[in-house]
């Protein structure tokens, strides 16, 4: 079966760095999703999605190396295909006639002529320095692809409280030395006190003061094909972060943990329109509908 794929993200080179910006970016209303569907039981832990067009997703689930095709609007599986054993996959996008799979590692499962179903399966060890990866997206224009560490890129210090995205050069098949997104947890944290978002808290250990609580593990990426912003999730923290396409924090979104057990998939169609995925845990698993 092949299906017409007509789904394109665009997005203009990306850089870090920049001034926190005092206004919110226009975003979804993500306390009234348009529709909240369940998906099949063997999407229990669904951790990647990616639109094909405005009907049909491809995603993936944690253990299975399957590609899951996903009717959008009945929440069925209308097909399906094996690239990998078993293992931890957390992130899918989309290039052209190819379709990307993150294993939380590290590496990338290339499948090319997906529509066709032909089993032409490479993987890319990247030298990624996090243990846990999750976020993944592609970027047009930078002809690459956004890889989002869960996990902390080294020990000590200085890496407590960064967070990093790099990219995967798909002219060269390398993953960029340095990161092409940083953010500071304490910079984050003190932009939500500006915008007077209230942040969970808890008592320090030492001082027994108490301290606001944020993790910002990164558990997918998107860009919006329209503000051409990126979009992070943080299922831990039940929050949505939006940066602007040079890596400045526009706004962050406080998620309802009822409607967002586990917020571990998303993706935004070419007309704004968005999907976001949440791994079942102790409920089922759904898959929600933002309209543009």
């Amino acid at each position: 079966m092949k299906y017409i794929v007509g789904f394109v993200i665009i997005l203009a080179s990306c850089s870090t760095g920049g001034e926190i910006p005092k206004e919110r970016a226009s975003v979804f209303d993500f306390n009234t999703p348009q529709k909240i569907l369940v998906l099949p039981d063997i999407l229990h832990e669904i951790s990647g999605l990616v639109a094909l067009d405005s009907n049909v997703a491809a995603c993936i689930q944690d253990e299975q190396g399957v590609v899951f095709f996903l009717d959008l609007h009945k929440a069925e599986i209308i097909d399906q295909m094996e690239f990998s054993g078993p293992g931890d996959f957390e992130g899918i996008a989309k290039v052209g006639t190819s379709l990307y799979m993150l294993q939380s590692d590290g590496v990338l499962f290339e499948w090319k002529n997906f529509e066709n179903r032909e089993k032409d399966i490479t993987s890319y060890s990247t030298p990624i320095p996090a243990t846990n990866n999750e976020g993944l997206c592609y970027d047009k224009a930078g002809n690459r692809i956004l890889i989002g560490c869960k996990s902390k890129i080294g020990k000590g210090k200085e890496f407590k409280n960064l967070r990093a995205i790099y990219a995967f050069d798909l002219n060269t098949n390398e993953l960029s030395e340095k990161p092409v997104f940083e953010f500071d947890v304490e910079s984050v944290k003190a932009f939500a006190r500006e915008m007077n978002i209230t942040l969970p808290q808890r008592e320090h250990p030492k001082n027994k003061e108490m301290m606001d609580v944020l993790k910002f593990q990164i558990s997918a990426i998107a860009i919006h094909p329209i503000t051409k912003e990126l979009y992070i999730l943080s299922a831990t923290d039940h929050m949505l972060f939006v940066c602007s396409y040079d890596g400045a924090l526009k706004d962050i979104k406080v998620l309802d943990p009822k409607t967002f057990n586990k917020a571990e998939g998303i993706t935004i169609l070419e007309n704004g329109d968005m999907w976001i995925t949440n791994e079942g845990q102790d409920k089922k698993p759904t898959l929600l509908f933002f309209k543009n």
